[in-house]
């Protein structure tokens, strides 16, 4: 599998959301949802600030930690 860049899926199971549900909420088709939850696509910042307000988190919370490049 590829790299995974967010982590909607994870929280949504987290709070036993479905992606039907994410889809609704944020006006997007279930399709677009469900390859958000693959990270085959990405939603835009601007939706993914949306997304952590549906689901009450920190849009931090929605992203996974990049630990394979270290800061210089």
């Amino acid at each position: 599998m590829g790299i995974r860049y967010n982590r909607i899926k994870a929280v949504l199971v987290e709070q036993e959301k479905t992606s039907k549900w994410l889809s609704e909420r944020v006006g997007r088709s279930k399709g677009t949802v469900s390859r958000w939850c693959s990270n085959q696509i990405q939603p835009p910042l601007d939706v993914l600030f949306q997304i952590a307000d549906e689901l009450e988190v920190d849009v931090c919370t929605l992203l996974t930690k990049n630990e394979k490049s270290p800061r210089k």
